[in-house]
Protein backbone atom coordinates (compact mmCIF):
# COMPACT_ATOMS: atom_id res chain seq x y z
CA UNK A 1 0.00 0.00 0.00
CA UNK A 2 2.79 2.45 0.89
CA UNK A 3 5.23 1.21 -1.74
CA UNK A 4 5.67 3.51 -4.76
CA UNK A 5 4.76 2.21 -8.18
CA UNK A 6 7.93 2.26 -10.25
CA UNK A 7 7.69 2.32 -14.03
CA UNK A 8 8.98 -0.65 -15.99
CA UNK A 9 12.70 -0.42 -16.72
CA UNK A 10 13.29 -0.35 -20.47
CA UNK A 11 15.79 -2.81 -21.89
CA UNK A 12 19.16 -1.17 -22.53
CA UNK A 13 20.27 -0.55 -26.09
CA UNK A 14 23.05 -2.77 -27.40
CA UNK A 15 25.65 -1.99 -30.00
CA UNK A 16 27.42 -4.51 -32.18
CA UNK A 17 31.16 -4.16 -32.74
CA UNK A 18 32.73 -6.19 -35.57
CA UNK A 19 36.33 -6.34 -34.20
CA UNK A 20 36.22 -9.64 -32.26
CA UNK A 21 34.60 -7.96 -29.29
CA UNK A 22 31.41 -8.90 -27.56
CA UNK A 23 28.30 -6.79 -27.48
CA UNK A 24 28.22 -4.26 -24.66
CA UNK A 25 25.01 -2.70 -23.35
CA UNK A 26 24.80 1.05 -23.68
CA UNK A 27 22.71 2.97 -21.16
CA UNK A 28 20.34 5.62 -22.39
CA UNK A 29 21.52 9.15 -21.68
CA UNK A 30 18.27 10.40 -20.19
CA UNK A 31 17.77 7.84 -17.42
CA UNK A 32 20.13 6.45 -14.76
CA UNK A 33 20.76 2.70 -14.76
CA UNK A 34 19.95 2.15 -11.07
CA UNK A 35 16.50 3.21 -9.92
CA UNK A 36 16.30 5.95 -7.31
CA UNK A 37 15.66 4.51 -3.87
CA UNK A 38 14.23 7.19 -1.59
CA UNK A 39 13.29 7.22 2.06
CA UNK A 40 10.65 4.58 2.69
CA UNK A 41 7.42 5.01 4.60
CA UNK A 42 8.77 2.72 7.32
CA UNK A 43 11.70 5.03 7.92
CA UNK A 44 9.44 8.08 8.16
CA UNK A 45 7.14 6.24 10.59
CA UNK A 46 10.10 5.19 12.75
CA UNK A 47 11.40 8.77 12.94
CA UNK A 48 7.93 10.05 13.88
CA UNK A 49 7.52 7.39 16.60
CA UNK A 50 10.96 8.12 18.06
CA UNK A 51 10.16 11.84 18.08
CA UNK A 52 6.87 11.25 19.89
CA UNK A 53 8.54 9.01 22.49
CA UNK A 54 11.32 11.51 23.15
CA UNK A 55 8.82 14.36 23.48
CA UNK A 56 6.75 12.32 25.95
CA UNK A 57 9.86 11.56 28.01
CA UNK A 58 10.82 15.22 28.08
CA UNK A 59 7.30 16.17 29.21
CA UNK A 60 7.42 13.52 31.95
CA UNK A 61 10.75 14.86 33.24
CA UNK A 62 9.40 18.43 33.24
CA UNK A 63 6.24 17.45 35.14
CA UNK A 64 8.31 15.49 37.68
CA UNK A 65 10.66 18.44 38.21
CA UNK A 66 7.75 20.82 38.79
CA UNK A 67 6.09 18.46 41.27
CA UNK A 68 9.36 18.00 43.21
CA UNK A 69 9.82 21.77 43.34
CA UNK A 70 6.27 22.28 44.66
CA UNK A 71 6.78 19.57 47.29
CA UNK A 72 10.03 21.22 48.39
CA UNK A 73 8.33 24.61 48.78
CA UNK A 74 5.49 23.08 50.81
CA UNK A 75 7.87 21.16 53.08
CA UNK A 76 10.03 24.25 53.58
CA UNK A 77 7.03 26.33 54.60
CA UNK A 78 5.90 23.60 57.04
CA UNK A 79 9.34 23.37 58.63
CA UNK A 80 9.68 27.16 58.91
CA UNK A 81 6.18 27.42 60.44
CA UNK A 82 7.02 24.79 63.06
CA UNK A 83 10.17 26.66 64.17
CA UNK A 84 8.29 29.94 64.69
CA UNK A 85 5.84 28.42 67.16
Amino acid sequence: MFRPKLPDVPTPLTTTVTHQQTQAPVASAGRPIAPYVGIGAGTVAAVVVVGIVLTALLAAVAVSAVSVAIAAVVLRSLVNGAHKR
